[in-house]
């Protein structure tokens, strides 16, 4: 049986002035799933994550294209009709933990306000929540402030405000940056069980091909605003079909790699918004660009297996 999408982000695209972030994105997450959006830093992850939420500043505006929850389009809502769906069907884990939490509030209130009840009425939830979430005695717990606990623990809080209303869709933006490397383990873990334990589709925003080797089930790379490439994780890994993922996951350091050596580099840089062109905006690093990538937008074709590749010269990748 084929299960419908939680989430489907449709041609989506975002202009700041006349510099467009985002262009003609598009994926879709099924319940269970965990789909890595893989990128640079600049290259539109977030924003696009705040599109999907409708928390877009208001400078930046949307352009094109639509997001289904749960086969409902959600693109034009009222803003009455967001707020409800905001923390209830669709959730959101932002980077810094103990700058999204308020310090003037306990744990327990910050993980009560989720399901908007007060804490009295909801307490013994709470705590069971607290407890799946991997947080040592949370009778203690439930009542400290978020500058009593470490940024391991704050993240989890996080994650029990965002998982506590069951929703269908969580998006986390780069959840294990600011986290040792012991911490960062245990936090995707519990992202992945309780992402399968609760059919909640998941979109990981992150930069870091090793992050999402442990927990994705699908890749989608991104580029200056444009899809790159998407696939099963295994499969993006084994044999990438666009040069920007064979090059990304060539700079990755390998344990076999000879002491000192040095690190693979991708030339050039990204282009700003404001320097876009017309044909591939990977072409000015490309080794395999030639007129045709600068002269035309390379369309995401169907590379077979469930893989798309926005390439040219696709099939000329080893």
């Amino acid at each position: 049986m084929t299960t419908e999408p939680a989430l489907i982000v449709e041609n989506l695209s975002l202009a700041l002035g006349r510099a467009n972030l985002v262009d003609g994105v598009g994926f879709s997450v099924a319940p269970g799933e965990v789909l890595a959006l893989v990128g640079e830093s600049g290259c539109g992850k977030s924003v696009t994550a705040q599109a999907i939420m409708r928390l877009l500043a208001p400078v930046i505006r949307q352009t094109g294209g639509r997001v289904l929850l749960a086969g409902q389009d959600i693109t034009a809502l009222p803003e009455r009709a967001m707020r409800a769906l905001r923390g209830q069907a669709m959730s959101m884990i932002f980077q810094e933990p103990q700058a999204a939490l308020d310090p003037l509030a306990t744990v327990g209130t910050h993980i009560a306000e989720a399901l908007r009840r007060p804490l009295r009425d909801v307490r013994d939830q709470v705590l069971q929540m607290l407890a799946e979430v991997g947080i040592s005695d949370p009778a203690r717990r439930i009542d400290q402030y978020p500058f009593e606990l470490s940024g391991g623990m704050c993240q989890r809080v996080m994650i029990a405000c965002a998982l506590i209303s069951r929703p269908a869709v969580l998006l986390a933006d780069e959840p294990t940056t600011a986290l040792d490397v012991t911490i960062q383990a245990q936090i995707l873990d519990l992202l992945r069980r309780l992402a399968a334990e609760r059919r909640t589709a998941v979109v990981l925003i992150t930069h870091d091909m090793g992050v999402v080797a442990d927990i994705a089930d699908r890749v989608a790379v991104m580029y200056a605003g444009r899809i790159a490439e998407t696939g099963p994780t295994a499969q993006i890994f084994a044999r990438p079909r666009h040069p920007y993922t064979s090059l990304l996951l060539a700079s990755i350091p390998r344990l076999t790699d000879a002491p000192k050596s040095a690190l693979a580099v991708i030339e050039g840089r990204v282009p700003t918004p404001a320097e876009f062109g017309p044909g591939c905006r990977f072409a000015s690093r490309c080794p395999l660009a030639d007129d045709t990538c600068r002269a035309a937008t390379p369309p995401l074709r169907d590379m077979g297996d469930g893989r798309l590749s926005a390439c040219f010269h696709a099939e000329q990748l080893p």
